[in-house]
């Protein structure tokens, strides 16, 4: 048999043998600008057995830090995104680091934008899940204009919501 042979054979074994394992449940958000911005991106959601990994791609933003959130309500049909409320807080905790045991379910590093105004972001986010009492699905996650202090309350002096976008499954 051939190199050739050997390699289809085996490359159909193997795609048979991961399609009997269940894809991980996921999520995205589109972001839309808000707040007279330019911002837009996109937002993908994945449990792991750390937590939820985050990814994202963020593009119109000003250079630097800027506050990144799950927000409680999946409404970002505002102007300014005032209709996704606070931050998501299924603990009932002060707003905090997101390292530190006193924080909001929804509080994350800051996004950080490079000189084109660009931001990558990979994060796991202990605590919360996809569904459940500390699901994100049906929430919204925003992009603030300012760097998250990790101080202020109730949501850290993060300036307007400049993007903002519903979590849904897929």
């Amino acid at each position: 048999m051939r190199i050739s042979g050997i390699i289809g054979i085996m490359s159909t074994a193997l795609l048979a043998a991961c399609a009997g394992i269940p894809e991980r449940p996921a999520a995205t958000a589109a972001l839309s600008a808000r707040s007279g911005s330019n911002v837009s991106g996109n937002v993908s959601f994945a449990e792991t057995p750390g937590g939820l990994r985050i990814q994202a791609e963020v593009a119109g933003l000003a250079p630097g830090a800027h506050g990144f959130h799950i927000h409680e309500a999946g409404d970002c049909s505002a102007p300014d995104a005032a209709s996704a409320k606070g931050h998501f807080n299924p603990a009932g905790k002060p707003h905090g680091h997101y390292a530190e045991a006193e924080h909001h379910g929804g509080d994350m590093p800051n996004l950080m934008a490079n000189a084109r105004g660009e931001a990558a972001f990979d994060f796991t986010l202990a605590g919360v899940g996809l569904s459940g009492p500390t699901g994100v699905v049906g929430r919204s996650i925003v992009v603030h204009a300012d760097p998250d202090d990790y101080k202020s309350q109730p949501a850290g002096n993060s300036g307007a919501r400049v993007a903002c976008g519903v979590i849904v499954a897929r």
